[in-house]
């Protein structure tokens, strides 16, 4: 699946890397499910593989329920 809801609203693949780097990314991989829970609510997270630059691919990850959003860097 490709679009996802994500805090009451449909996102792409893009959006969500946007939502966590702050930055439209160059290319983003389909959302997946995270294996693990939210710290700070419990909910569920996704994870998003991107290109937030030529040089550097990055995973993030995204609670679908609050704001909490972290990356691999």
């Amino acid at each position: 699946m490709s679009n996802r809801v994500v805090q009451g609203r449909m996102v792409t693949p893009k959006r969500l890397a946007k939502l966590i780097e702050g930055e439209q990314p160059m290319e983003a991989e389909p959302i997946e499910d995270a294996d693990r829970d939210c710290p700070e609510c419990g909910g569920n997270v996704l994870q998003v593989g991107y290109m937030p630059s030529v040089t550097e691919f990055v995973t993030g990850y995204k609670c679908q329920d609050c704001d909490w959003a972290d990356d691999d860097r």
